[in-house]
């Protein structure tokens, strides 16, 4: 295509962060190669891989494949896509993550925008869960916010695994914070809102992303979010809210000194009443997106709420791990330091 801004062909970079993607990553070069548009170049990054990524990359590559594979010793996804972006050679960048599919015209649908106005900067599109049981279907109503409506159509959130912008907004926002595991992303895309770039949506550039399929990988991944998401401070925005719901129900246990024993069937009673209530907004955020009938919903609840539950304890034991893996070994150094 032609950029209107100066009649030249627009270059695309991707750029893929990587790590221990040993089934999936020839997949995703595969979509990226076989794109209606498909990229000048597509930059994968690997941060550490244990297993077998590097050498399937690597096959690719000598099968002539547009890739190119920049090795990282031990880089966390925002570090992947500085070195990323810093070697890709075009100045049009888009992001997607490994593991996630994108859809056959997902570059040329980030790419529609542009077209048709020359002072876009940033194009983000969408994603889709891929919902394969009935517990992804109830984790996706759990936790996974419900498409809005915006001036070009139904889009969720914006995420960087579906971002198109140009290689100077990169440079201007300095970046992605290369200390965490997750909500990197987030502190960038916040960034880029105060250089003053031109933003758009486009609900045509879809990626679908696989949910976490048990309890024990929804424990996993949310504890990591936990701990990370008050590494890059943004506690209030979601363990300050569980903190004062949790602390209300302790102090209701408090009631059991003046009431007696029985009392005590209070602070679970509220418990469940506040996670039923919960789960019936996530229900109700999602019929439109994803409608059904009473005794499905009746059946949804019934595992929305342990869900509810994991999320829960993942938050607290997340957030312990910042406290005693981070809080205290940053006094300790101010400590050392101060010595």
């Amino acid at each position: 295509m032609t950029d209107p801004a100066n009649g030249n062909s627009i270059s695309i970079s991707v750029v893929v962060p990587v790590r221990d993607e040993e089934g999936s990553i020839a997949a995703l070069i595969d979509a990226l190669s076989n794109q209606t548009l498909p990229p000048n170049e597509i930059v994968i990054t690997d941060g550490g891989s244990l297993d077998h990524t590097p050498a399937i990359v690597a096959e690719i590559i000598k099968g002539g494949a547009p890739v190119r594979l920049i090795r990282d010793c031990d880089s966390l996804p925002g570090r992947a896509r500085n070195l990323g972006v810093a070697n890709a050679r075009n100045s049009w960048i888009a992001f997607i993550d490994a593991g996630v599919k994108p859809a056959p015209n997902w570059l040329e649908a980030l790419t529609q925008p542009v077209s048709r106005d020359a002072s876009i900067d940033v194009v983000y599109g969408t994603y889709e869960p891929n919902i394969d049981s009935f517990f992804t279907e109830c984790a996706v109503l759990s936790y996974v916010p419900p498409p809005v409506e915006s001036e070009a159509g139904m889009v969720r959130p914006p995420s960087i695994a579906s971002t198109l912008m140009r290689r100077d907004v990169w440079e201007k926002t300095g970046g992605f914070p290369e200390q965490l595991r997750s909500a990197e992303d987030l502190l960038f895309m916040r960034r880029i809102v105060e250089t003053g770039a031109k933003i758009v949506r486009t609900p045509d550039a879809i990626v679908y992303w696989n949910i976490q399929p048990n309890f024990r990988g929804t424990f996993r991944r949310f504890s990591a979010y936990a701990r990370n998401n008050i590494r890059a401070g943004l506690f209030g925005e979601w363990q300050g809210r569980i903190f004062i719901y949790y602390a209300v129900l302790a102090a209701s246990a408090l009631l059991a000194l003046f009431f007696g024993v029985r009392s005590l069937v209070i602070p679970p009673a509220l418990w469940l009443l506040f996670l039923a209530s919960r789960a019936v907004r996530a229900l109700n955020r999602n019929r439109k997106k994803y409608p059904a009938n009473p005794l499905r919903n009746l059946a949804r609840l019934f595992v929305i709420v342990p869900i509810l539950m994991v999320l829960d304890v993942a938050t607290f034991v997340g957030s312990i791990h910042w406290l005693l893996a981070d809080k205290m070994q940053l006094r300790a150094e101010r400590l050392n330091g101060s010595g």
